[in-house]
């Protein structure tokens, strides 16, 4: 199967340690017929054989070399299948933890259009749950399987060589076990598929409630959340019943099948001994290791049961461990050089799925020019933005940057030329000083600060408990909306990019600071690109060429006053604008 093949491969540097262990299984689990033999001999010879007084007579010290034999094979049992355990584990547990190194990786390298189409809590689930779930098959199933085979092969063989009309009447039983698992396991398997489905969705429901926990709590939707998650909790949780009850349905038969070898060796074994085809001994050799063929048979459905669940859970983490980036490396990094931060769309289209976001879009930005793009909602401005350092690819035209085509560029050496602040800021659970030097973490401290000053951060920071060394939480939990956008815009600057991509970063920031930001953005003593997005007329007036978009299309295209002469969206934003605060100063001199 293509899931043991996908398994071996990625326990390569621990293979020769599980082959070990699967040895000693082998080996350990053979060693089960030592006893029942010695147990054999002790009792035809000492207890119930014709000359059992005198051997007890003569030959005690055997019957103690024998008993001591019993004890030593036990000890000796018990020593490698302690050692076995601990392969198996060091091997699985070095197994998961490549492959989680992996699966990580792959998540990280894979492009916007994935993350689009896969839930944030799925993916938790591949990379916790799931891979437990292989991690466990490895190192119990596998081996519960391996052990259970040989001990009954062990047993078989070793009965064989007492009567083999009584082993034969012992394993009359198990093709009718056999159907039972087949069928068992015919009836469970996609039970088990749709269990981690839900388990997934309701991982889901989790992290969302959690990460969006202060917008439940704003519009007090708590119990409208409690009964959502309490929908996918009752989902999984009768799916798991469902698939525990499917097994509890089977269970009957099998331990009644397994059982039933003792009622045989009861019948035909205690028949077999009155007629003195087999000694007493033999049918207690017979005894001491029916287990061997009854257990592995109870066995079947555990195992069958785990194994669904494995090939369940490996699925949906090959499915992860397989995914190819569209928008990937496939240029040898030729080194960090520093782009002259000129871009050119030329003739760009773009679709998301079959949405036609931007249509035939064309404009240059020259190295140092700033230029602002304005739109109503959904005019496609975040998405002209996202094809500069590919977090999409153009549908149809090209993206220049310094005269390439970004397709051909290194990827990481393109996105390292970039410096964004995004309309949703996002902050790790980090010191703000951390946060700011996320993209040069050798940033020295007095160049975290200058940067934090341009940004018109450096006030509000240095009230904070700790200052630049103070935590923020989770996504910059504890901090405004506009603390939050200054400190993700001085993060960008402090890459120094070539070329500099502002959404909307100013948005939930006053006036004053806006021009204290557009005062910093002008006077860089770095070369720079400059491409903002806003709908703020007092932040684009100051830019060298403004671009309006509508339903993806650019319908205006000039300097400020250039745009208020053509009196179209543009003026009217301005003359809306502008309405808005003489009211509001009339209003507070009125007051």
């Amino acid at each position: 199967m293509f899931q043991l093949k996908w398994l071996w491969q990625n326990l390569k540097g621990d293979r020769a340690r599980y082959i070990i262990a699967l040895c000693l299984s082998v080996i350990v689990s053979s060693l089960t017929i030592v006893n029942p033999y010695i147990g054999q001999q002790i009792v035809d010879t000492f207890i119930v054989g014709k000359d059992a007084a005198q051997n007890l007579a003569q030959e005690r010290s055997l019957l103690i070399w024998l008993c001591l034999a019993m004890i030593g094979f036990s000890l000796l049992r018990s020593g490698m299948a302690y050692y076995t355990s601990i392969q198996y584990e060091k091997s699985s547990q070095n197994m998961l933890y490549r492959v989680r190194i992996d699966l990580y990786n792959k998540i990280q390298g894979q492009d916007m259009r994935y993350y689009d189409q896969n839930r944030t809590g799925d993916l938790m689930t591949r990379m916790t749950g799931d891979l437990d779930m292989v991690r466990h098959s490895l190192a119990w199933i596998i081996k519960t399987i391996i052990e259970s085979l040989t001990i009954f092969v062990a047993a078989v063989v070793f009965f064989f060589t007492i009567d083999s009309e009584l082993t034969l009447w012992l394993l009359l039983l198990s093709p009718f076990i056999l159907v039972v698992a087949y069928l068992f396991a015919k009836h469970v398997r996609p039970m088990y598929v749709d269990l981690r489905e839900r388990l997934s969705q309701l991982n889901t429901i989790t992290q969302e409630n959690i990460a969006g926990n202060r917008v439940v709590k704003a519009f007090a939707r708590e119990e409208y959340e409690i009964e959502k998650f309490t929908e996918k909790n009752v989902n999984y949780s009768t799916a798991n019943k469902k698939a525990a009850l499917v097994w509890l349905d089977y269970f009957p038969y099998l331990e009644t099948f397994a059982q039933g070898f003792n009622v045989i060796l009861l019948l035909a074994g205690g028949l077999f001994v009155m007629n003195g085809r087999i000694t007493f001994g033999e049918y207690a050799a017979f005894s001491s290791l029916i287990w061997g063929l009854s257990n592995p048979m109870r066995n079947i459905g555990i195992i069958i049961n785990d194994f669904q669940r494995f090939f369940a859970s490996v699925t949906k983490i090959m499915e992860v461990y397989y995914a190819h980036p569209e928008i990937a490396n496939k240029h040898l990094p030729v080194g960090t050089r520093r782009y002259k931060g000129a871009i050119r769309f030329d003739r760009v289209s773009f679709k998301y799925d079959s949405t036609k976001v931007l249509d035939n879009i064309s404009f240059t930005v020259e190295p140092g020019e700033t230029i602002a793009i304005m739109g109503a909602t959904g005019a496609g401005k975040t998405s002209l933005i996202n094809l500069i350092p590919r977090f999409y690819d153009v549908s149809e035209g090209r993206v220049l940057v310094d005269g390439v085509d970004v397709r051909k560029l290194e990827l990481d050496e393109l996105r390292g030329n970039i410096g964004i602040a995004t309309q949703d800021v996002l902050l790790f659970s980090d010191t703000i000083d951390g946060n700011i030097a996320y993209g040069v973490p050798e940033l020295p401290e007095e160049e975290t600060i200058a940067f934090a000053r341009l940004a018109a951060a450096h006030e509000f920071i240095t009230r904070m408990p700790q200052g630049y060394d103070t935590v923020v939480g989770e996504r910059g939990v504890g901090l405004s909306g506009g603390q939050k956008q200054r400190i993700a815009l001085a993060r960008a600057m402090a890459v120094r990019p070539p070329i500099l991509i502002l959404d909307d970063t100013t948005s939930a920031v006053d006036l004053e600071t806006e021009e204290h930001i557009q005062q910093s953005l002008r006077e860089l003593d770095f070369p720079c690109t400059k491409i903002i997005i806003a709908q703020r007329v007092s932040t684009t007036a100051a830019a060298d060429r403004i671009l309006i978009l509508e339903n993806g299309r650019v319908i205006e295209d000039g300097t400020h006053a250039e745009l208020l002469a053509k009196r179209g969206y543009y003026y009217d934003v301005f003359v809306l604008q502008n309405e808005g605060i003489g009211r509001q100063v009339n209003a507070h001199g009125n007051s």
